[in-house]
């Protein structure tokens, strides 16, 4: 008896089976657009006992994906019989869901409403559900919210110097993003560098298509650089992340931009591929800029300092800095992207061991056996955490039981 992982993501859709007893993981897959193409995809199934196969694939539109990564992990995990839950990532939940639901039409309603701030994801995650639905017809649902972890945020941390009544008559907050991620890794954290769980100080970087870095103290988060909508923070694959609000009413005024070129801008064309002109890849920007070209240089330059900045300016809220964790696409794949966020801040301990973090492979630690702050490079296991939460809701769940916020 097994449990189906869904994770559809702004530049993937990530899949895994894993075991309903112990968690243990029979497949892993993802169906990947990182080259920029939206029809076609690298489809990889990874089961634990077989080999390894890789196939491109049409998948034209969200639906098509779904079923294809769904079919594609029951048929590597013998069948759908076996599946007795299926849990969704669903990266906006706003104010109504601060922690997993069991999904029924009122929850799927609610998903759809976020979808205006997160266009990206939310949208995807709702077609994943319902094409689970028609494959799966008698499997619950679960949706694991990215937000949820974000529900202790401290008022200060989540309120914007808007005027209040934005916040109280429209629920103009902050929400933060990745933090199912996020929450892996300051565990993680502590696992791999016996910290105490109850104070460790973690910042940790989901450095991937979508970024952002998240301040935990004690498994808490504290801060993040992610905000109201997934657009805030990092500069990303194709968002902007933080922007002078000013140039978007200046667009607005003085050169006719609607607000659809503006959202099609912001969220589809700016970021690493705006400024690189190159790809949205990271490790396609990493070898235009080895070969001297000067905008990819200039991208990769421009993300380095605004992970490091990010780090210090979290160092600085958690009073100290115990570690330091990258994961994701890019903070996993990229040992020259990790020594340029970790160059400068010996200042705040961090000592990089250059030999470690150009050989070593998730999960390791690359910091020097001196320094301070413990530099971590963790696998992302989103898709595990997402089978946990789902088997722990289903156990929650009484008789006739239905979501809840």
């Amino acid at each position: 008896m097994s449990t189906l992982a869904i994770n559809a993501g702004s530049s993937s859709l990530k899949f895994g089976v894993f075991s309903d007893d112990s968690c243990e993981s029979l497949v892993t897959g993802e169906i990947d657009w990182a080259d920029g193409d939206r029809h076609h995809a690298q489809l990889v199934v990874r089961p634990r006992q077989g080999t390894t196969t890789r196939s491109r694939v049409l998948v034209s539109d969200d639906s098509l994906a779904a079923s294809c990564a769904i079919q594609a992990a029951l048929n590597a995990a013998d069948g759908a019989l076996s599946i007795t839950a299926a849990g969704h990532r669903v990266v906006h939940g706003g104010a109504d869901f601060s922690a997993s639901v069991l999904i029924d039409q009122r929850v799927k309603a609610g998903i759809g409403r976020m979808g205006a701030l997160a266009p990206l994801h939310n949208h995807p995650a709702l077609r994943a559900i319902e094409v689970a639905e028609t494959i799966l017809p008698d499997v619950p649902e679960i949706a694991v919210f990215d937000t949820a972890f974000y529900a202790g945020l401290p008022t200060r941390a989540y309120l914007y110097p808007l005027p209040y009544e934005w916040f109280q008559n429209w629920g103009i907050r902050r929400f933060g993003f990745h933090g199912i991620s996020h929450a892996y890794c300051a565990n993680r954290a502590v696992e791999l560098t016996g910290g105490d769980p109850g104070r460790m100080r973690v910042v940790s970087c989901h450095l991937g298509g979508g970024c952002s870095t998240a301040a935990v103290r004690g498994g808490v988060a504290v801060a993040t650089t992610s905000g109201f909508s997934p657009l805030e923070g990092l500069m990303m694959a194709t968002r902007c992340g933080s922007v002078d609000p000013g140039i978007l009413l200046h667009l607005q005024r003085e050169h006719a931009l609607s607000n659809k070129d503006l959202d099609r801008a912001l969220n589809c064309s700016s970021g690493l591929l705006g400024i690189s002109g190159v790809s949205a890849d990271f490790s396609q920007i990493e070898i235009a800029a080895a070969q001297g070209n000067k905008r990819a240089l200039l991208a990769f330059e421009m993300f380095a300092d605004q992970v490091r900045s990010s780090i210090a300016a979290f160092a600085a809220t958690l009073g100290g800095l115990d570690a330091i964790t990258f994961t994701d696409r890019i903070g996993e794949r990229s040992p020259a992207l990790r020594a340029a966020v970790c160059e400068g801040m010996q200042f705040i301990g961090v000592q990089l061991d250059s030999e470690r973090n150009a050989s070593l492979r998730p999960d390791a630690d690359i910091a020097t056996a001196e320094s301070p702050v413990r530099v971590l490079v963790i696998h992302a296991e989103e898709e595990r955490m997402i089978a946990r939460e789902t088997r722990r809701v289903i156990a929650g769940l009484s008789p006739g039981a239905n979501s809840g916020t």
